[in-house]
C-alpha cells in the first residue's frame, strides 16, 4: 500500500482526507504546521487526536515567520476576522500569501528525507475561487517541480481537487467520520462562532439547513 505524508490542519477537510488516506496507505505521517493563525490552538489539539485517532505519526512544525512577515486577517498578527459569506473583499482579508506552496515545499522536503514519494493535500474545488494555491493547475506544476527536484520523485496529490466541501463531508460520513474531531472557525473561540466565513462554509457543507451538521455553534 505504501506509504505518505499527509499535510493535517485539524480542519474537516484534511480530517477526512485522513481517513480517506489510511484505508489506501500502510503508514501516514501527518504534519501539522502551525503558522500563527488566530485559530492554531483548536487545529493543533484536533490534529493531533485525529492521528492519534487514524494511527498516524504526528509531528507539529512551527514556522512564525509568516505571521510576522505575512499580512492577513486569518493571522494572529492580522486585523479581526470578518463575519459573512466570502466575496472579492473577504478574500482579499483571509488570504495567506502562498500558504499551501510553503506547506506542500516543507512537506516534499519531509517526504524525500524519509524516502517517501507521496505528499497529500486536502485542497478542494470549493477553495478555488477563493486561494490561488489551491487550484488544480498550481498542485499540477508543484507536483512536477518537487519531481523534478527530488531524488525520490515526490508526487503531489490533491484527491479532492474536483470536489466542494459538501462532496467531502458527504464522503466523509461514507465513511463513518466525526466531523466534531474537527475545527474550522477563524476566530478560533471556545466554539465555532457561526458566522465568519469558514463556518458558514462548514454550515454549508455539513448541511445545517437539514440538522445533519453535529458542530456546537455560538449562534
Amino acid at each position: 500500500m505504501g506509504e505518505a505524508v499527509l499535510l493535517l490542519s485539524g480542519g474537516m477537510d484534511s480530517g477526512v482526507l485522513l481517513a480517506w488516506a489510511s484505508k489506501r496507505y500502510s503508514k501516514i505521517y501527518a504534519l501539522n504546521i502551525d503558522y500563527g493563525s488566530k485559530h492554531a490552538k483548536k487545529e493543533m489539539f484536533m490534529a493531533e487526536n485525529l492521528a492519534r485517532k487514524y494511527n498516524a505519526t504526528y509531528t507539529r512544525i512551527n514556522i512564525p515567520f509568516i505571521a510576522e512577515l505575512f499580512s492577513s486577517s486569518l493571522l494572529s498578527t492580522g486585523e479581526p476576522i470578518p463575519d459573512g459569506p466570502y466575496s472579492r473583499e473577504l478574500m482579499s482579508s483571509t488570504v495567506v500569501p502562498f500558504r499551501n506552496g510553503i506547506f506542500i515545499s516543507i512537506a516534499v522536503g519531509y517526504a524525500e528525507n524519509l524516502h517517501i514519494n507521496k505528499v497529500l493535500i486536502a485542497s478542494h474545488a470549493g477553495d478555488h475561487p477563493v486561494y490561488p494555491d489551491c487550484r488544480n493547475k498550481f498542485i499540477d506544476a508543484i507536483s512536477l517541480a518537487a519531481i523534478e527536484g527530488t531524488n525520490t520523485h515526490v508526487e503531489v496529490k490533491a484527491p479532492f481537487g474536483n470536489m466542494d466541501k459538501r462532496d467531502i463531508a458527504r464522503l466523509g460520513r461514507d465513511l463513518g467520520f466525526d466531523f466534531t474531531l474537527t475545527w474550522t472557525c477563524y476566530k478560533g473561540l471556545e466554539l465555532h462562532c457561526g458566522k465568519c466565513p469558514a463556518c458558514l462554509e462548514r454550515k454549508y457543507a455539513l448541511e445545517f439547513d437539514k440538522g445533519l451538521d453535529p458542530t456546537r455553534y455560538m449562534e
